[in-house]
């Protein structure tokens, strides 16, 4: 009798889905009622997928295993997690700075958000998704190397690009960050570094006050002026983004998907809507389809205002999963 084996099915690239992931894990980290950094944004994202009828249409994942700490060294210096380690709280909360703290969860959080970014690395690069979305929090772009700031304890981003490069030999992957503050920590981990290019657009000036000077070759940082709007930031993209991501020919594309330069986001001073959101998002996928094989993997920064970060989210999966 011929032996029987299960294999898993890879399917071809047209039946993809867009990969969802997120984790329980990521709500229960919080900084106080008054924080807008709160549990309540995943939720929003979770009322506008259903709301939008778009939640049958993606796949979602919530088995992510937490970040390791090989993960974490790949960015982080071993004196950080130590730091970090150190200061959870057993009750209360422990100030790092004073808009960014830690409860007796946020660790657990923290590790799982990074775990989140590399499991879905994993699953875009071994093909069982096209591109993915990673509904996490805490958020990650301004933690550097060897400092939590910013809302941000790990560079989720960042983990994930070095695991790719690292861990399955990538040669080249991109960065793209649209958050309205400028992504300092992962510019920190990877400026100079020739594997990697990153293009993001902020405002400017704005906190934390980087970005704008003494640029690495390797980053293609676009400051705007407060009151900026929609085309303002399409047109900065189409001339100073797209050109050098062609160039670069990306094997994967990251995003650092901040939504707080929304209109009605009151952290930020810039004029984006959802059709803005998609239309960069849009951009990303035809790069990602024309070098990387379609292969994006998004995860979730800033967005503060509820129901325009679940709207804009929505945008931005529907232009990920071409819906």
């Amino acid at each position: 009798m011929p032996e029987c084996r299960l294999e898993r099915t890879v399917r071809p690239a047209r039946d993809m889905t867009t990969g969802f992931f997120s984790h329980p894990d990521c709500l229960l980290h919080e900084m106080g009622e008054w924080h807008p950094e709160c549990p309540a944004r995943l939720q929003a994202i979770e009322d506008q997928l259903i709301a939008s009828r778009i939640d049958a249409l993606i796949e979602r994942d919530d088995s992510a295993p937490l970040a390791v700490d090989a993960a974490l060294l790949r960015v982080h210096t071993q004196a950080h997690l130590d730091y970090l380690r150190e200061l959870s709280p057993q009750e209360g909360y422990a100030a790092i700075d004073p808009d960014t703290s830690m409860n007796p969860h946020t660790l657990q959080a923290a590790l799982r958000a990074a775990g989140v970014a590399v499991a879905a690395t994993d699953a875009v690069i071994e093909g069982r998704y096209e591109n993915a979305f990673c509904s996490v929090r805490p958020p990650g772009h301004h933690a550097e190397p060897a400092r939590a700031m910013g809302f941000c304890f790990f560079n989720n981003v960042a983990v994930a690009a070095r695991h790719a490069l690292d861990v399955h030999g990538l040669s080249r992957v991109a960065i793209v960050d649209f958050d309205v503050h400028h992504g300092n920590g992962t510019e920190a981990a990877f400026a100079g570094d020739s594997r990697v290019l990153m293009c993001s657009i902020f405002q400017h000036p704005f906190y934390p006050f980087s970005g704008a000077d003494n640029q690495a070759p390797n980053m293609v940082n676009v400051p705007m002026p407060a009151r900026s709007k929609g085309m303002d930031v399409r047109e900065a993209i189409d001339i100073m983004w797209l050109p050098r991501l062609h160039e670069f020919k990306p094997e994967m594309v990251f995003v650092s998907a901040g939504f707080d330069a929304h209109r009605e986001d009151d952290l930020g001073n810039l004029g984006l809507v959802e059709d803005d959101y998609a239309w960069i998002t849009e951009q990303i996928r035809e790069v990602a389809k024309r070098h990387a094989k379609g292969r994006i993997v998004s995860c979730l920064e800033g967005g503060y205002n509820l129901s325009a970060l679940g709207r804009s989210v929505v945008a931005h999966l529907r232009a990920l999963a071409d819906i």
